[in-house]
């Protein structure tokens, strides 16, 4: 059992609809329409908001680690998520893969730095043995 010292902060929303619905934050500052993936329709799909928010969460870790080893952290550092949504006799289940670029940062230090990341990330430690999940370095 985790021993949580505090919650920092708590995101509300309210979904209806499904994947052909709504959903919109507490506060008003998230107000967005579903549509399915591959279908047609002007919304996002909850494949795409995963990928968007792992890979923001994982760029602030990647941030941390530098900090923590003292290494500048890149201006020009990006995440490229890709967040699959699959089926198979197990039913529906995702997997991800991450590319990462550090610019500025030897390979061997950015390998460490990803794997550091990877560690502290709260996003990469929900999912940790739930989901295949793979890393490249660009």
């Amino acid at each position: 059992m985790l021993n949580i010292e505090k919650t920092l902060y708590s995101g509300n929303t309210l979904t209806t609809g499904g994947r052909e619905g709504a959903g919109h934050s507490e506060d008003g500052r998230l107000d967005i329409k579903l549509s399915p993936p591959g279908a047609p329709g002007s919304g996002t799909n909850p494949e795409q908001l995963f990928a968007v928010c792992w890979s923001a969460s994982f760029l602030a870790a990647l941030r941390h680690a530098c900090n923590a080893r003292k290494v500048v952290f890149p201006a020009a550092a990006a995440i490229a998520a890709q967040v699959d949504l699959l089926h198979g006799e197990q039913g529906f289940f995702l997997q991800a893969r991450i590319s990462v670029s550090l610019p500025e940062i030897e390979p061997e230090i950015a390998h460490q730095l990803i794997e550091a990341a990877h560690q502290n990330c709260p996003y990469s430690k929900a999912t940790r043995r739930n989901i295949d999940v793979s890393f490249t370095l660009n």
